[in-house]
């Protein structure tokens, strides 16, 4: 059977592929051989059949200086993107997350082909920080897929038509997952403590984050030798990983994959987290964690006058509290990571309450619900209604 529909799916970064990657597996469960996908993504897309044009590490950037240096760079995979768009002629695209680049290719879309459906999937986080971004993507594309319940007031009162799917991170299946599995491969005793360090996905988060998380990890191991320390890496910064943990002066086990990813999360004690939907997997996990992250200067100083929230984390966000502790910019020191992630490792109690908090927010931010690549895949078919002949 030939594809009578050729999807284009846009990603930018580890945890844009991980959605592409669902929502493409979730129409071809629907649509089989009747769906074809185009588009740019990473691995776990590639491994669906959407083959990207260029690596997306060249493009999974953060900070508004680092962003202007990268301009030129970003225009230039935005005209591959569209390029690509004009060759193979989709019948819908659905732009996944990262703000600044997605929207560039959605307006180049837009002149490109009037008439082609555009469906952002992960609207930017409005009731954040600049709300006036809710205009900017109503004026652009027809529909969001939304991944927070309370997503929607804020673009429909611009006119953007928004259906809540949920969050992937939610949906996260542990079933398979094996703790003993994991410690078996790295040599831990039963009982031994296990260290979950994750210091991102992007680039610029291993040089900025890495540091201090690895000078919190070395005062950690200095008092406690039986600690085993676990990282595992994503796709698009494997290869930068390995690089600086290569030079450690004590062992530190570099997990790559889905299935080790998973194993780790189920046997960590305590985690060490970059901000970012990992600490939502952690979370569902039953990890206690404690959350860094470090910005470039200047664009810290400038998100501080436009953030409206004092939460990093979303389900401290929804908790609306510190259920998980974060440590920000000047905050995030290795004394200071180092003192809370020992907190919890010594304190087996302290560990259970904050779980216990974790779950409770992750059920107000909708755990347990349908599975939202599903929910997408509905939602795209119901977009672009019949499929061409």
């Amino acid at each position: 059977m030939t594809a009578s529909l050729t999807v284009m799916l846009v990603a930018a970064e580890a945890s844009g592929d991980d959605r592409g990657a669902g929502l493409a597996r979730a129409l071809k469960r629907r649509l089989g051989d009747g769906v074809r996908f185009v588009g740019v993504g990473g691995e776990r897309m590639a491994a669906e059949g959407v083959r990207s044009p260029f690596d997306i590490a060249d493009i999974s950037i953060l900070g508004l200086l680092e962003g202007l240096m990268a301009y030129p760079r970003i225009i230039r995979r935005v005209n591959d993107t569209v390029a690509l768009a004009d060759r193979e002629a989709p019948d819908v695209a659905v732009l996944i997350d990262s703000w600044g680049f997605t929207l560039r290719v959605a307006q180049r879309l837009r002149r490109l082909d009037p008439g082609l459906p555009l469906i952002k999937y992960v609207g930017p986080q409005v009731w954040a920080t600049r709300p006036g971004r809710a205009k900017t993507l109503a004026a652009t594309v027809d529909h969001l897929l939304s991944i927070h319940a309370f997503d929607a007031p804020w673009f429909e009162a611009e006119g953007l038509p928004v259906t809540f799917v949920g969050n992937s991170a939610l949906s996260l299946d542990f079933s398979g997952a094996d703790p003993k599995r994991l410690r078996t491969r790295i040599g831990a005793g039963p009982t031994d403590p296990i260290l979950l360090v994750l210091p991102g996905s992007r680039p610029s988060e291993i040089e900025r984050v890495l540091p201090p998380f690895e000078n919190a990890v070395r005062r950690l191991k200095a008092d406690r030798p039986d600690l085993h320390v676990v990282i595992p890496a994503a796709p698009t910064v494997a290869e930068m990983v390995k690089a600086r943990v290569a030079g450690w002066p004590y062992r530190a086990h570099v997990i790559e994959g889905d299935q080790g990813k998973l194993d780790a999360m189920k046997a960590a004690t305590v985690a060490l987290a970059c901000s970012g939907t990992v600490t939502t997997e952690l979370a569902l996990a039953g990890v206690a964690m404690v959350v860094g992250y470090r910005l470039g200067p200047v664009t810290y100083a400038i998100l501080q006058r436009l953030i409206r929230t004092k939460y990093i984390t979303l389900f401290n966000i929804a908790a609306q509290a510190f259920v998980a502790p974060e440590l920000v910019q000047a905050e995030c020191t290795g004394p200071k990571l180092a003192h809370e992630v020992a907190l919890r490792l010594d304190d087996a109690e302290l560990r259970h309450r904050q779980v216990l908090a974790q779950y409770a927010a992750l059920d107000r931010m909708g755990r347990g619900g349908p599975d939202p690549s599903e929910a997408a895949a509905a939602a795209v078919l119901k977009i672009v209604g019949p499929a061409p002949a």
